[in-house]
């Protein structure tokens, strides 16, 4: 028995497990994946859900499974139509994973879901919280799922002192729902206490004394809410300043490229952007140009860097001027970086002839028409947005 459950006997987890689960029937949340046990449904809003509210997710986890509806579809799909499903929910390697783990399951599991703890913790993407969320809800398999509700709602009950923030520290967790979750109803049981700290023991904790767990909380009991959970350590994130460059032509169409996949953002289309820390009102236009020639000039071979004539003049005009008005700086927050980034409008008078240049993949001219079909991240729907909104004023 770990020594935060000394005081509880047998009767007294009975008692507990009967008081979460009666609430927990009586209060879930309405979530459409609830309504089934297929673990690949199940799997799909596990994934999404991660650094996503779970409002969020819905539409997307309904748009997807109807697109995608078994895991042969996922693995088959098209690497642009999967960017398009996941688009808005960020974090886009999450996409990438769930691709490639649908073929792990089609070569290696005779494409069904694996059903052990060990075998769903081979699968790209999925960690020790993903497959106990998947085995318990889909196979009944009594295993905790340690999220960062369950990691507050439990640290909250039993005071718990260790830092949240360190690996090794999830064993302590681990150990206590061990002996506390029901070996009946492991999936519920996981479900409850997701529900619990995601309504009543949130972060603010705005309403303790309506849990049905009130009777085990020690934090409550003593007024230590606020220390828990511990959490000492955390990444800091850094600032970065970025130029974005809408580089269009008289025929309408802008500028754009595809993301690399050693880059943010991956596999996903934006106007160029070029990570350069300038004072923008002080800047001339020729130092406001200098980032994209010299972007243009590493990015594209010789056949196409020779139809630009870069040296010519008039090729690239800057279309404001610096020192007055500019579109609006967007920023964009990621979980250790913030973007800060300045559009820099450019009229371009020349050739680029993309299509005879093996960058031709990954930067193109596109316009309005292509919108539909062209995965593009959050951040590009602000920048597009705040280009349009410029145009107009």
């Amino acid at each position: 028995m770990s020594k935060y459950l000394e005081s509880m006997d047998e009767e007294d987890i009975r008692r507990f497990r009967r008081l979460l689960l009666n609430w927990y029937d009586q209060n879930k949340r309405p979530l459409p994946w609830r309504e089934t046990q297929d673990p690949y449904k199940i799997w799909i809003s596990e994934i999404m859900s991660q650094q996503t509210q779970v409002a969020t997710v819905i539409p997307y986890y309904e748009r997807f499974i109807r697109e995608l509806p078994t895991i042969q579809d996922l693995a088959q799909v098209e690497d642009r139509q999967l960017m398009e499903l996941w688009q808005g929910l960020g974090y886009y390697s999450r996409a990438r994973n769930l691709k490639i783990a649908a073929n792990q399951i089609v070569d290696d599991f005779d494409g069904q879901m694996p059903t052990t703890m060990k075998q769903l913790l081979t699968l790209r993407g999925i960690g020790p919280y993903t497959a106990a969320a998947i085995g318990s809800m889909a196979f009944g398999l009594v295993e905790p799922a340690l999220d960062g509700n369950l990691f507050r709602v439990t640290a909250r009950l039993f005071e718990i002192d260790a830092d949240i923030s360190k690996q090794k520290n999830r064993k302590i967790f681990v150990d206590v729902l061990y002996q506390l979750i029901d070996p009946e109803r492991p999936g519920d049981f996981n479900q409850a206490l997701m529900d619990l700290g995601a309504t009543i023991m949130t972060p603010a904790n705005s309403r303790p004394e309506d849990s049905p767990l009130v009777d085990y909380d020690l934090s409550y009991r003593n007024q230590t809410v606020e220390d828990y959970p511990v959490k000492k350590s955390r990444t800091r994130q850094t600032t970065h300043s970025l130029l974005a460059y809408f580089v269009y032509r008289e025929d309408g169409k802008w500028l754009m490229r595809k993301h690399g996949s050693d880059e943010l953002l991956s596999d996903l289309w934006h106007l160029p952007l070029i990570e350069k820390d300038l004072v923008i009102e002080a800047a001339t236009a020729s130092e406001l140009l200098e980032p994209l020639e010299e972007w243009l000039t590493a990015s594209f071979d010789q056949v196409a860097i020779d139809s630009l004539e870069l040296a010519r003049p008039g090729i690239l005009t800057l279309d404001v001027d610096p020192g007055a008005h500019l579109p609006t700086q967007i920023r964009h927050i990621f979980s250790h970086r913030i973007w800060n980034v300045q559009i820099i409008p450019v009229k371009f008078q020349g050739q680029l002839d993309l299509e005879d240049s093996q960058a031709a993949a990954d930067n193109y001219w596109h316009s309005h028409a292509d919108f539909d079909r062209l995965p593009i991240s959050t951040l590009q729907s602000k920048l597009f947005a705040e280009i349009f909104q410029f145009e107009e004023e």
